[in-house]
């Protein structure tokens, strides 16, 4: 994969990065699952220099993550569409909502993130590497 390129559902936003992607995952945490009104967030970790945008200028909500770190949400001020998130605990990255990438083929996360917020009725992948809650630092 050479380049990332999607958008938000109106298509006011637009974004693209020329960087592999650094983490593919699933997050399972509670703020995830409101955001995105399903049980899971599938996110792309992509390196933040990396990422640059186009059209309407994201609307931003900071967070707090259950960890107690800083979150902030970037979404479509138009559509409402969640784009990106940047998360105090993994510094030097953006995490792109995969449902706005204009090519999914290629996905299949890695990661599944905080388990313990998992919905009972969510089958994890066997192969995937799991955590209760973050990544360990570093």
């Amino acid at each position: 994969m050479s380049r990332i390129e999607g958008g938000c559902l109106c298509g006011a936003v637009r974004y693209r990065s020329g960087a592999e992607p650094v983490a593919t995952a699933v997050c399972h945490c509670k703020h995830c699952q409101r955001q995105s009104g399903s049980a899971f967030s599938i996110i792309v970790g992509v390196p933040a220099a990396s990422l640059e945008f186009s059209g309407t200028a994201l609307a931003a909500f900071d967070d707090r993550g259950a960890s107690g770190g800083a979150v902030r949400r970037r979404f479509c001020p138009r559509c409402g569409s969640p784009i990106v998130s940047e998360v105090e605990a993994t510094p030097g990255l953006s995490w792109i909502k995969a449902g706005t990438l204009d090519d999914i083929s290629w996905l299949k996360p890695a990661l599944h993130l905080w388990c313990d917020s998992a919905q009972p009725w969510v089958a994890l992948d066997p192969a995937a590497t799991k955590f209760a809650r973050n990544m360990p630092a570093g």
